[in-house]
């Protein structure tokens, strides 16, 4: 479930006077009321975390220096290698 920033839409508590964060599952309807003091709020856009994408993680470098080896399929059951140790080139010959 994501964080949800709301941010009030005039007068404000506390709490909510500088924003405030909700766990809430996507399909939920907004808020439209300050939990604490019930003035009015809205869904505000807040910025993304993101992660490293699978292809960073997969990539020749991050897989060597983390120890691995990794082939790429060259033809007809042949793979050479592209990172790590091993053999250079494995075939099913």
């Amino acid at each position: 479930m994501p964080l949800h920033k709301y941010e009030p839409d005039g007068d404000s508590c506390p709490y909510c006077q500088k924003g405030f964060e909700v766990l809430q599952r996507l399909h939920d309807a907004p808020l439209t009321q300050c939990p604490e003091c019930g003035k009015p709020c809205h869904r505000a856009i807040s910025t993304v975390a993101t992660i490293r994408s699978e292809r960073d993680l997969l990539s020749p470098k991050n897989l060597e220096r983390h120890g691995f080896t990794q082939y790429k399929r060259t033809g007809d059951g042949k793979y050479e290698k592209t990172a790590g140790g091993g053999p250079r080139t494995i075939s099913s010959d």
